[in-house]
């Protein structure tokens, strides 16, 4: 008697080999009418990480040393809050994570009491992600203080903060308080399916509080798996540097990191040239 041999349970999809070049759940292939077990799984691994991304507190005193080694830091960060006094008002009410708390507000004035100027200040926030800042937030700004100190023009830095259950917004009333001409929000993002570690950056000019979303520039997925420390670093200071000529920042910045543009090109060709550029 001869045996047929049997079909495989699992029915391949040629589309699998694109998931090569991304993490978007493509080609999945079928067991019957169903999704074959392996990649149920899978998706469900990645559901419980980006429900643990959101709700995982941020570990401050492993932030601050962490910071404090790596950019030998003479004082330590500014620890604030928001009026968010835990996860879940944070998650219910946005716009508690948009303003400091009363004694946070106090603490940054007493820092501020000089009345000095500074070109930009880092506020570090945990976001929708606690774990992408723990993870991100030292190879960033290593690789931005060096683009920093590699620059032709100055950079006087504001006293380094980070806030808990912060939103982006957060940054506009930190700015201000720290009298900045800039501010710079680093942020752990929504967590996705396939990155619960995304760090977003943030630029916006002339911080203040109430402003919306189309003064800022972001530049986003700064993770292991997606846009590199260094790359992030690069593109964010020729920003600054924008903003700091054109004195403004969001939707009239062109972000032009991409453009084979040399350092010093705008001198000779002029950001009028560009009509995507504001005048």
């Amino acid at each position: 008697m001869v045996h047929k041999p049997l079909s495989p349970i699992v029915v391949e999809n040629p589309w699998e080999r694109l998931s090569a070049f991304t993490d978007a759940r493509i080609g999945l292939g079928r067991a019957g009418v169903s999704l074959p077990t392996s990649k149920l799984l899978a998706f469900q691994l990645a559901h419980a990480q980006a429900q643990d991304a959101v709700h995982c507190a941020l570990d401050g005193e492993a932030l601050e040393a962490a910071l404090t080694d790596t950019l030998n830091l003479t004082a330590s960060p500014i620890r604030l809050h928001t009026l968010a006094k835990d996860r879940a008002t944070y998650l219910q009410r946005p716009d508690y994570g948009r303003r400091l708390s009363e004694p946070s507000r106090e603490q940054l004035q007493q820092a501020a009491e000089s009345g000095q100027r500074f070109d930009l200040a880092v506020v570090i926030v945990d976001g929708l992600s606690a774990l992408a800042v723990q993870q991100n937030s030292a190879p960033l700004l290593t690789a931005l203080y060096r683009a920093f100190e590699s620059d032709q023009q100055a950079w006087q830095l504001a006293p380094l903060t980070f806030v808990e259950q912060g939103r982006v917004a957060i940054g506009d009333e930190v700015g201000a308080l720290l009298n900045a001409d800039a501010v710079l929000v680093m942020i752990g993002e929504r967590p996705g399916l396939s990155s619960p570690d995304s760090l977003g950056l943030y630029m916006t000019w002339a911080p203040e509080v109430g402003l919306k979303d189309d003064r800022r520039n972001c530049i986003s997925n700064v993770r292991p798996a997606g846009l590199n420390p260094e790359e992030a670093a690069r593109r964010m200071l020729l920003l600054l540097k924008e903003a700091r000529q054109l004195r403004l920042s969001g939707v009239k910045l062109k972000d032009r990191s991409e453009d084979n543009v040399l350092e010093g090109d705008a001198v000779t060709t002029g950001f009028k040239d560009n009509f995507l550029v504001a005048d």
